[in-house]
C-alpha cells in the first residue's frame, strides 16, 4: 500500500497539487483504508490533476471504480483509496481533515468500548 500511495502523492506533487495529506482509515471503520486530500489552483488544474491521475493510475494498473466532480472538487474512487482534489475555498469551507481526524477517533474509540 505504501508504494502506491507515495506514487498517487508524488503524482500530485509533481502536477503541483498543494497541502497533500494522507490520512490512515483502516482502522477506523471508515469506508475506504486511505484518504488523500490536495489543493488545487483551481478548476482547470483540477481538471488537469484529474487527466493525469486517470493516465498514470492506469499505467500503474489501478482501476479507477467511479469519479464524481463539480467546478470546486474531484473525488477519485479506487475501492480502497479516495483521492479528494479541492480548491482552495472548498478545501477551507469543507475542512475534510477535522473530519477524517475525528472519525478515526470516535471509531477506535467505540470499537474498545469507550
Amino acid at each position: 500500500m505504501d508504494n502506491r500511495l507515495s506514487f498517487i502523492v508524488n503524482a500530485l506533487e509533481e502536477k503541483k497539487a498543494e497541502g497533500v495529506q494522507v490520512f490512515d482509515m483502516k482502522d477506523s471503520g471508515y469506508f475506504v483504508d486511505y484518504v488523500v486530500v490536495a489543493t488545487t489552483m483551481g478548476e482547470r488544474h483540477g481538471l488537469s490533476l484529474l487527466d493525469f491521475l486517470k493516465t498514470e493510475l492506469k499505467k500503474n494498473g489501478e482501476h479507477i471504480l467511479n469519479i464524481e466532480s463539480s467546478s470546486e472538487w474531484i473525488v477519485i474512487d479506487l475501492a480502497d483509496i479516495l483521492i479528494h482534489l479541492l480548491t482552495p475555498e472548498f478545501r477551507v469551507k469543507y475542512n475534510l481533515e477535522e473530519f477524517l481526524q475525528k472519525e478515526t477517533k470516535t471509531n477506535k474509540a467505540e470499537r474498545h468500548g469507550r
